[in-house]
């Protein structure tokens, strides 16, 4: 057999391997992201509750900023979607910048938790 008809082969094979290898990596989501959410939302309370709808598999740390209505989330994209996360935290009354929450569920928060309207009923 001719020698550059084999190392063609093997450069063909070499290639479609190489290749195949790119397109597989590239399909999958990274392992970890991070993603800043604007969430509604007033006092202490509603930081607990946010924090608690997103303490699920798949985040690995959240958090809540009173002052600039921002979630801060760690979290693997192979196990929740970032949609999932806006669906989490407004599926216990706080409205993120993808999601609504339900006026019914949002109608159950306390009092001071309300922020629709600019209702701003807790003053500390």
């Amino acid at each position: 057999m001719n020698n550059s008809i084999v190392i063609k082969g093997l450069l063909a094979t070499l290639f479609i391997c190489t290749f195949a290898t790119v397109v597989v990596m590239a399909q999958k989501p990274p392992k970890k992201a991070e993603v800043k959410i604007q969430v509604s939302g007033n006092c202490g309370m509603c930081e607990k509750r946010i924090n608690a709808a997103l303490d699920v598999p798949g985040v690995m740390f959240s958090s809540w900023d009173r002052v600039s209505k921002t979630a801060t989330v760690a979290y693997k994209p192979r196990k929740i979607s970032e949609q999932k996360l806006h669906e989490l935290i407004a599926g216990v009354g706080h409205d993120t910048d993808k999601v609504k929450a339900d006026t019914a569920v949002y109608k159950k928060l306390p009092g001071c938790c309300l922020y629709r309207d600019n209702a701003n009923t807790h003053w500390d």
